[in-house]
């Protein structure tokens, strides 16, 4: 392998066929190009679609109350359905071991003044773990607390878009907000990937905000983030359990999709995994194929390569060249011209992907890369492909006896 000799043949083989060696580079740098570049948009679209789902926690069933189309057990249809804090607790307990985060919401629109700046805004009465359902980044300060519920304290934890319309200079935390007529000290602020609109939200405690509304116990929406262990399928069952569940406790008929209302995002991942399991499959076939079209690419022009030697070949046996010796310096030559070929492919690759960055996010491709387990797994198949091309025909080659490889044509 480190013979002098022999890699002095080899450069000097290489410097008298630069349109052969080009071409069989070609195609390995083309394989391994494609390749790259194919996997790397594939995994832009996962990442795409992935953040489509991400504002929000992936593994959310959000259950919304309605009007009633259906009369049932004697009650009339078009009737109201509400639900409370004993409601929530049910659908918690239901099932705790596939319960991850949770919280119930009480939602009101309320006049909210600072100074001289005042407006309405979203007022969602929630519990801590709506922090992690909603997604929200910490940018000052904190978000509730379980004794922050206990005492029914009047704070708040506004978004960043609330900062900027009312308060405006200076860090709000600390500073009192005027809501509906009560103060409220500001405890933390808050970002949200869903954007400006969510970011204009408002979060008190839920039991201060149903206080403040006469002591209801009303809750307008219930969250619930599944356990992350359940596959989608379960999920979906999950769901439509804590549906028929409630249904049942609020006397609504099982057929009647409007007095209970759930929306679970399992469905869409489910669809969603479908979906990325056939683009991986198309891209993976794809790539594969490319990488089988270079393997093949290789074959032919060793093939070629091998018989246009074959002269040489005569020669190098008729002076006393064994032919184990004349196998390893072809099959060398095939690794070299590979290897080096294939760092030229994968380096134009990764630079292309790099160029294409985020400027095809219109078309849903975000941050297009391919991780180096691929790339390298790809190498690795071409290297192994050129040596066994390489292999093949120069020890057909070898076992000629010399008198006839020099009468080759």
């Amino acid at each position: 392998m480190f013979d002098l000799d022999r890699w002095q043949e080899i450069f000097s083989s290489i410097r008298s066929n630069v349109l052969r060696t080009v071409l069989s580079g070609f195609t390995v740098a083309l394989g391994l190009f494609i390749f790259i570049v194919l996997f790397g948009i594939g995994s832009g679209l996962k990442n795409a679609f992935t953040e489509g789902f991400a504002r929000d926690a992936q593994n959310l069933i959000t259950i919304y109350s309605g009007k009633t189309t259906i009369a049932y057990n004697g009650l009339q249809s078009d009737r109201n359905v509400t639900m409370n804090n004993e409601d929530y607790d049910f659908l918690v307990n239901n099932d705790k071991e596939k319960v991850g985060y949770s919280t119930p919401r009480y939602t009101a629109n309320l006049m909210v003044k600072y100074g001289k700046e005042s407006g309405s805004y979203q007022i969602n009465g929630a519990d801590p773990e709506e922090k992690y359902i909603e997604n929200r980044k910490m940018l000052e300060g904190r978000y509730l607390s379980s004794m922050d519920l206990v005492r029914k304290q009047n704070v708040a934890v506004v978004g960043r878009m609330v900062q900027r319309d009312l308060i405006k200079n200076g860090s709000p935390v600390g500073k009192d907000l005027d809501i509906n007529g009560t103060m409220f000290k500001v405890i933390g602020v808050f970002s949200d990937d869903g954007g400006d609109n969510d970011e204009r939200h408002i979060t008190i405690p839920i039991t201060t905000l149903q206080q403040m509304k006469k002591g209801s116990d009303t809750i307008t929406t219930a969250y619930i983030a599944y356990n992350e262990n359940l596959t989608p399928e379960q999920a979906i069952k999950y769901g439509d359990k804590l549906k028929d569940g409630l249904k049942a406790r609020k006397n609504v008929s099982p057929d009647d999709e409007n007095g209970i209302r759930v929306w679970n995002n399992a469905k869409n991942m489910n669809e969603t995994f479908m979906f990325m399991a056939v683009l991986t499959g198309i891209v993976t076939f794809i790539g594969l194929g490319t990488l089988l079209a270079g393997i093949i690419g290789i074959s032919n022009i060793m093939v070629y390569i091998v018989k246009e030697r074959t002269k040489e070949i005569g020669v190098r046996k008729a002076i006393g060249a064994k032919p184990g010796s004349i196998v390893a310096l072809i099959v060398q030559e095939s690794v070299v011209i590979t290897v080096v070929s294939g760092f030229v492919g994968v380096g134009l690759g990764v630079l292309a992907l790099h160029l294409i960055g985020d400027n095809l996010e219109e078309y849903f491709i975000k941050n297009p890369s391919v991780g180096w387990y691929e790339i390298i797994a790809a190498f690795i198949a071409l290297v192994i492909s050129g040596l066994i091309a390489g292999f093949v025909p120069a020890y057909r080659a070898s076992k000629i006896k010399p008198i006839e490889a020099l009468r080759t044509e």
